[in-house]
């Protein structure tokens, strides 16, 4: 079903600068993939105007594919990172494990995967969560949820919670099918987004 790259040098209104990863790599689904939408008008896009407008000198490598899970994700990451050398790798995968009803644990194995094959390159690594509808389960949803906390404090990784905070609930916001939000949603998307990406680019 579903479907996230970016930096150098920030100059702040004080006119000192930070360091930040010259290239960031989005693995993602179709949630980052700009399903259904225009090119140009999912988070991903949003997220390089705003480096643009914040002067951040940066380049972002979409590589999310719709349909995409955290199998795949682990099998296509090793030529990314060789071909992209990225600096930061922030990585939107699962919920098409979760909606095929896949085992946690193995998404969980992938994710962790993922994570150590970015930093024997040299790169960070975010993370970007999602829920499962209730219709697959309450205990399914609440493990799949967990998940991402869970790995995150393992990994000692950022982690954005879950990316359609606030859009998830309105069903205005989505296409026909329920499952992709419409482009209108996205800026809500990179709002609930941005601040962890933000803080991470800042690190040292």
């Amino acid at each position: 079903m579903l479907a996230l790259a970016l930096f150098t040098t920030l100059s702040t209104s004080a006119g000192s600068a930070y360091s930040a990863p010259k290239t960031v790599l989005v693995l993602g689904d179709s949630l980052s993939a700009e399903y259904g939408l225009a090119r140009g008008t999912g988070w991903v896009a949003l997220a390089e105007e705003k480096l643009r407008a914040q002067k951040i000198q940066a380049t972002i490598i979409n590589a999310s594919v719709s349909g995409e899970t955290t199998s795949g994700g682990r099998s296509r990451l090793p030529a990314l990172l060789e071909k992209h050398k990225p600096a930061l790798v922030v990585i939107e995968l699962g919920a098409n494990d979760g909606l095929r009803g896949l085992p946690v644990v193995a998404a969980e194995a992938n994710l962790l995967a993922m994570t150590s094959a970015a930093r024997k390159a040299d790169a960070r690594v975010m993370l970007i969560g999602m829920r499962m509808p209730p219709n697959y389960g309450r205990d399914y949803a609440d493990k799949f949820y967990a998940m991402y906390g869970s790995l995150a404090r393992q990994i000692n990784a950022p982690l954005v919670p879950f990316m359609l905070e606030g859009v998830a609930d309105k069903p205005e916001l989505f296409q026909p099918d329920r499952l992709h939000p419409v482009a209108s949603a996205h800026p809500a998307i990179l709002a609930n987004i941005w601040p962890t990406l933000q803080k991470t680019l800042k690190a040292k």
